[in-house]
């Protein structure tokens, strides 16, 4: 397997894409590879879903509330308007700098951008926008990224390098149609490669339910219904942790899928 991978997994919040996400980071680093985990969702719980420790998970400090880093790198004023600043900041040093390392998969949590939402022009999201396109398109590491229900942090530039989109997908109605906005928002960034995992499927009837009601699309794995998951997380423990035989056949099944559309 290739160690460069590009990840995105984007879906609606409960649908278990932090979940998909963490699955797919840890197994490549118990591999061996150098894996990049990126927390954009403001929701953040990926360090959760890694079993980073309680205590460990306090030292984080989003990268958008690092207000020295964010005036250093683009010359301006957190929360000051107005203000002329650098749109290219330096960005190639910060995974290195500010990365928490666990079970070998270095975690980077973005954080939420206050003023006016993701896309606005504030410094924060300026840095966090040069800092995912730097981390998609130039790190050599695998790099798997859990975003917020939509893509709003890739650009149409960042997304030439994203190898495989995975939209996450539970069975019921409001995350088909979450789904639904997030395929309508990667064509329009000229994201190629979109895919969808079927989560928490208790019955054939659930994974059936979904085919048909996305019938247009390639499901490439059903993911189980898994109290293990559930277990691993009341109890702290990583995702993979909880893997029953079965549910770790579905995933590594899906780490193959996505490898081999990234080698193609």
């Amino acid at each position: 397997m290739s160690s460069s991978l590009k990840l995105a997994v984007a879906g609606k919040g409960g649908s278990g894409k932090s979940t998909i996400a963490g699955a797919l980071a840890l197994l490549q680093a118990r591999a061996g590879r150098r894996v990049l985990a990126v927390d954009a969702d403001p929701d953040a719980n990926l360090a959760t879903v890694l079993g980073v420790p309680e205590a460990r998970q306090r030292e984080i400090v989003p990268i958008s509330e690092h207000r020295a880093l964010i005036e250093e790198r683009t010359g301006a004023k957190v929360r000051q308007y107005g203000q002329i600043f650098k749109l290219n900041p330096e960005v190639a040093d910060i995974a290195d700098r500010y990365a928490l390392v666990h079970e070998g998969v270095a975690l980077l949590v973005l954080g939420a951008i206050e003023a006016g939402g993701s896309g606005c022009a504030c410094p924060e999201s300026v840095l966090i926008k040069a800092l995912v396109a730097d981390l998609v398109l130039h790190k050599n590491e695998a790099l798997v990224m859990d975003m917020e229900a939509g893509i709003e942090h890739l650009g149409r530039g960042t997304a030439r390098g994203v190898d495989v989109l995975l939209v996450v997908v539970e069975p019921s109605r409001t995350s088909v149609e979450c789904a639904d906005r997030v395929f309508r928002m990667a064509a329009e960034i000229g994201l190629r490669d979109v895919r969808v995992v079927a989560n928490k499927i208790a019955t054939p009837d659930d994974e059936q339910w979904l085919r048909d009601a996305l019938a247009d699309r390639e499901i490439v794995a059903a993911i189980p219904l898994s109290e293990g998951i559930r277990a691993a997380d009341r109890d702290r423990r990583s995702v993979v942790d909880g893997l029953d035989g079965r549910t770790l056949e579905a995933f590594e099944g899906l780490l193959r899928v996505v490898q081999g559309e990234a080698d193609r």
